[in-house]
């Protein structure tokens, strides 16, 4: 493989990690968000480092001959051990739970990772290698028992992962049984790795040369197992955020109908609430549900309970089912009260007065206001309802 082989994957996720910087700066005590954070780092940091450029580079700065390999084989342990805390506060469970299971494994991996150090420092691997160290220094004294190591750490943590995401994958559905899966398919990559690695090395302890599938197989591997990986882990995260907002918008939209009906009815002159365009979703949902309790508290003096239970009944008699019935219901009271305040201003102004008591019979519950917004505008019996309210007002 090429240095871009490798420099590609690593801008990919520093990209990834742009992108999540924000949501982490105002939201930092999320584990799961720091643990995403963390992963797509040491993600990318093994894809730069484990570039042979890169390895050549690092060895000359620090002047010590291969001293890219442990520090290759410390970052694919520590990304080993962030994808498992990933999934741990990812599924989710008691967080006490959560913390003591992700500290165990923490510790075991930067156990692994000090012990890395420790054996070369203590083996002899004086001349450079760039791409077939583990099996140029197969038989090395220390040196073997670390590359022994690490590709252990990496096996345990690959087929502890598999296990768990596809227990997880058949519980659930939807974009996070498909993140599932893919992890599945990454670890797949990564256990290939990991057998073919370990047969180069093992077939050297025997006297026989399998280098190839070390230097020229086990790289790719390595690069698509964890690419994939990664994005089985960012996919779910990602698509269901999007599909949040999709939703947002969805029924901020739908709720038009509904704003505009009562906003006609607003004194002439109100102020209305100025939203940025770059404000949330969220936050204009909760602005024009807000302008539309305002506008039943205008409309309730006007609003007529028979009509409303006359509409319910024409509902019920079309084949509507219970719930959008009762929206309908409603939907046809406001209309006729919109309509009614149009026509004669001053007439339900004094109705207002006269009759302070009465009880606002939408602005006082929960109301579905999307279904009732849909009716406003398709219903027949709400059309019927709006057509007769200023003549029978009058």
């Amino acid at each position: 493989m090429k240095g871009q082989d490798y420099y590609i994957p690593a801008a990919a996720m520093a990209i990834a990690l742009v992108f999540k910087l924000p949501a982490l700066r105002n939201n930092w005590r999320d584990p799961l968000l720091r643990s995403v954070c963390v992963l797509l780092t040491l993600a990318g940091a093994v894809f730069t480092f484990a570039a042979p450029p890169t390895i050549g580079a690092v060895n000359d700065w620090t002047g010590i001959p291969n001293f890219s390999a442990p520090l290759v084989y410390c970052l694919m342990t520590a990304f080993s051990a962030s994808c498992l805390v990933l999934m741990f506060n990812w599924r989710g469970g008691p967080p006490e739970e959560i913390r003591r299971t992700s500290q165990r494994w923490i510790s075991g991996y930067a156990t692994v990772i000090v012990a890395i150090a420790v054996l070369f420092a203590l083996g002899d691997a004086p001349e450079q290698r760039l791409r077939d160290f583990d099996t140029h220094y197969a038989n090395t004294p220390y040196i073997r028992v670390m590359i022994a190591l690490y590709l252990l750490a990496h096996n345990v943590a690959a087929m502890t992962m598999s296990a768990m995401c596809w227990r997880w994958s058949l519980q659930v559905r939807g974009w996070l049984r498909g993140g599932l899966v893919i992890i599945v398919a990454g670890y797949g990559f990564s256990l290939t790795y990991d057998a073919t690695k370990m047969s180069a090395v093992v077939a050297r302890w025997l006297g026989y040369d399998l280098d190839a599938l070390s230097t020229y197989v086990a790289p790719p591997l390595a690069s698509v197992g964890a690419l994939v990986s990664a994005v089985g882990f960012i996919l779910p995260l990602v698509c269901q955020r999007t599909s949040d907002s999709w939703r947002t918008w969805a029924t901020y939209r739908r709720l038009g109908p509904l704003w505009h009906e009562v906003q006609s009815t607003a004194p002439e002159g109100t102020p209305g609430v100025r939203m940025s365009w770059w404000s949330p979703a969220e936050i204009r949902v909760i602005q024009r549900e807000s302008d539309i309790h305002d506008g039943f508290l205008r409309l309730g003096p006007c609003f007529d309970r028979e009509q409303r239970d006359t509409a319910y009944e024409r509902a019920l008699a079309d084949g509507a089912d219970e719930a959008t019935a009762r929206a309908v219901a409603d939907a046809a009271m406001v209309a006729a009260a919109v309509r009614a305040s149009a026509a004669d201003p001053e007439g339900t102004a004094a109705l207002e007065e006269a009759d302070g008591e009465r009880v606002l019979i939408l602005a006082d519950g929960a109301r579905d206001l999307v279904r009732i917004s849909h009716a406003l505008r398709h219903s027949p019996v709400v059309a019927a309802a709006r057509r007769q309210a200023a003549p029978a007002r009058g």
